[in-house]
């Protein structure tokens, strides 16, 4: 028999939630109040949470220094462009595994996952010298590929897990009403895995914004992301606090709008076949 909630036990809860999130969030709280002092307040010691002299200098002069639009507009197109094709690639590929498995089906899932247990730097090398020799190196193409193949695991792991809640008998009676293996796909799974493939996109674009290693490594300046525009505002005389943290904030800034509308889409899609 559950146990009913105390009033006093709802409020530890709460303030518990709320104080794990404020940790969470203290970071980019800082980051976001260092973006507005000065350099010198960015850096006194002890460190301020706040201070005095608030400015806008930074701001100013981060877009003045650099082309924030076109880093932006990469961003948008390597971060989307990825995420769309690992669906392409990873929907027919959930599929055959949820509703055709195959002997070895599990041990195939348990692979894919294994790879992104390997660290990056291992196949740094091979990976840029690749990309230089046919082409792809400082190019949105090359960049799109990368990411979707380093995400496409999670990509199938998780429609594999949506689509494992659907009833197969639902296929099935569409195949025996005529339905092609494409309408199947198109017509019928894909429309009930809605709230899944959404909060998988949701995700996905989210881990290839964020991404900096590769997006650092495999360009210069023609496809660079605001992952590399942040990375230029590091110099050999040292680290602009100040400046620095405003060029992460507008950085993050999209990204955290976006989370922000879909966060109600992106915990019904993760929740999504869970025990109700």
């Amino acid at each position: 028999m559950a146990r009913a909630v105390t009033p006093q036990r709802q409020w530890i809860v709460t303030i518990a939630a709320w104080f794990v999130a404020l940790l969470i969030f203290f970071p980019v709280l800082w980051m976001i109040l260092t973006s507005f002092k000065t350099e010198a307040s960015a850096v006194a010691s002890p460190p301020q949470l706040f201070t005095a002299d608030w400015t806008t200098e930074n701001y100013t002069e981060v877009w003045a220094r650099s082309d924030y639009p076109r880093f932006f507009w990469n961003s948008v197109v390597i971060s989307v462009g990825s995420t769309l094709l690992g669906l392409a690639i990873a929907i027919p590929a959930a599929w055959s595994m949820a509703f055709v498995p195959g002997k070895r089906t599990k041990d195939l899932l348990m692979w894919m996952l294994s790879t992104k247990m390997m660290p990056a730097v291992g196949v740094l090398i091979p990976m840029y010298l690749l990309f230089q020799k046919i082409g792809l190196y400082d190019t949105k193409t090359g960049l799109i590929l990368a990411l979707m193949l380093m995400n496409l695991p999670i990509i199938v792991w998780m429609l594999y897990t949506y689509f494992k809640e659907i009833p197969g008998e639902i296929l099935e009676a569409a195949r025996m009403d005529g339905a092609s293996l494409w309408n199947e796909v198109v017509y019928v799974l894909t429309p009930m895995a809605i709230p899944g493939i959404a909060s998988t996109m949701l995700l996905n674009i989210i881990l290839a914004w964020n991404e900096a290693f590769w997006t650092i490594t495999l360009t210069t300046t023609k496809a660079a992301p605001l992952s590399a525009f942040i990375a230029s505002f590091s110099a050999p005389q040292g680290l602009f606090y100040a400046k620095l943290s405003a060029a992460s904030t507008m950085a993050i800034l999209p990204i955290l709008i976006l989370g922000w509308f879909s966060q109600k889409q992106l915990v019904r899609g993760l929740t999504f076949g869970a025990v109700k």
